[in-house]
């Protein structure tokens, strides 16, 4: 039988009155908190705090207590010596390079390694990035993303942050996947669907691809330059926004207003988050191990092959001149296409100055994504991987470029302000 609109009311105010009960309203500790951190003038400070917090927590624990730790003594003082006891060939055979240790040159002679990060070995690096590193990172990151999601947070910062989205053409649940981009940019790519238009679904891939440090890669920088990562996230946090913005401005499309649920703060579920922090963790080593050992292993080859020299010597102009930095970094370069951590972590076996090192990860950071948001993106859509491509060698050239022209032009005022000084 079927209802008129009337009839369809009328059936809903019957069973509403059967089924729905009123009572007086009692405002609770809980909704008092809960209001006070969705206004600006609290919310703010409190997102700060906790952000701070996340970042602290993610510090201490992944880099300082289980990295530095645990992990480094178990490969560098034992895994590592036995390998280079055990496996056949030794130092200057091609096979024990690719697989163990390439060694490096000292005082004309090739010497082995005494740590993990400069053999370079499938079985020796490729091993300790993605477990040494980079997976207690990871696994602390889902863990505070997942306990600030099933507490009810993350629909207060985004709202917080509504007002600033907008601004780069974008709306607070943006927010998702950027926070999901600093775990891993391939979940961060397939949560672009909770943004409505193609326009704010291309800026978001784009500059998730582009600005957003994986979890892996900053566990990396956290362990090469724990003095430096401040100014690489300050410097990524700046693009992503200038990136935003001009997107924002050039790409046609509408960029809607949202209606946003702010559930009530509850109670954590221990399943809940054992099941966001399994799905998300044992997502990345199914991503990440296989190719980080790939990138070990065609990096190798191509460093034995001279590729990575000649490729070094044919870009040393732009390098050199353009962006500032020593053309070794055609290695990491290479390797970024494979994994992004591996690539930082060959960057600290070159011998750098601090500015050259801050723009090298820089250039890690927003150069071709790696090869799995790669294949992600061109799921989504082909010409969205377009357009991130072109966006990625824009910002690649004219961000590596600016920042070579900021340390230059401060290196000329201390210089001469020393000049000044001695006069």
């Amino acid at each position: 039988m079927e209802l008129t609109a009337d009839q369809r009311w009328e059936l809903i105010e019957k069973i509403s009155e059967k089924t729905v009960r009123f009572g007086a309203y009692r405002h609770t500790l809980k909704d008092a908190i809960g209001d006070l951190t969705v206004r600006p003038s609290t919310g703010i400070p409190v997102a700060i705090a906790v952000l701070y917090g996340f970042w602290s927590i993610f510090g201490s624990f992944a880099g300082t207590l289980f990295t530095d730790g645990f992990m480094c003594k178990i490969f560098d003082e034992h895994w590592l010596p036995w390998m280079q006891s055990v496996f056949p060939g030794g130092l200057g055979n091609w096979f024990y390079a690719i697989m163990v240790d390439a060694g490096h040159i000292q005082n004309g002679m090739l010497t082995a390694s005494d740590n993990s990060f400069e053999s370079f070995g499938v079985l020796t690096s490729g091993l300790f990035v993605p477990f040494g590193v980079v997976l207690p990172a990871i696994f602390i990151f889902y863990l505070m993303l997942a306990f600030l999601e099933d507490v009810g947070y993350m629909p207060r910062l985004a709202v917080l942050i509504d007002t600033l989205l907008h601004k780069i053409g974008l709306h607070g649940y943006a927010i998702v996947p950027t926070i999901l981009g600093l775990g891993c940019n391939v979940p961060a790519v397939a949560s672009t669907r909770i943004l409505e238009t193609r326009k704010q679904r291309f800026i978001m891939m784009a500059l998730v691809a582009t600005f957003i440090p994986c979890g892996a890669q900053i566990g990396i920088m956290q362990d090469v330059i724990p003095e430096s990562i401040g100014f690489v996230m300050l410097y990524l946090f700046i693009g992503y926004f200038v990136m935003g913005y001009i997107l924002n401005k050039v790409i046609s499309g509408r960029a809607p207003e949202i209606l946003m649920d702010v559930p009530p703060y509850q109670k954590p579920m221990l399943k809940n988050i054992k099941r966001k922090v399994w799905m998300r963790t044992s997502g990345f080593l199914k991503v990440a191990v296989p190719f980080v050992l790939l990138g070990c292993l065609i990096v190798n080859i191509l460093y034995l092959a001279g590729t990575i020299d000649w490729l070094g010597n044919v870009f040393a102009p732009v390098f050199e001149g353009w962006f500032g930095v020593p053309k070794e970094t055609a290695g990491p370069l290479v390797a970024a296409f494979l994994r992004k951590d591996l690539a930082v972590a060959q960057l600290s076996a070159i011998h750098m100055t601090k500015y050259q090192m801050i723009t090298s990860v820089v250039l890690v950071s927003i150069y071709f994504p790696c090869v799995a948001t790669f294949a992600m993106i061109l799921k989504e859509s082909w010409k969205a991987l377009l357009g991130s491509l072109v966006v990625l060698l824009i910002a690649a050239f004219g961000w590596g470029g600016l920042l070579h022209l900021i340390w230059k032009l401060m290196r000329e005022r201390i210089y001469l302000s020393h000049a000044y000084d001695t006069k």
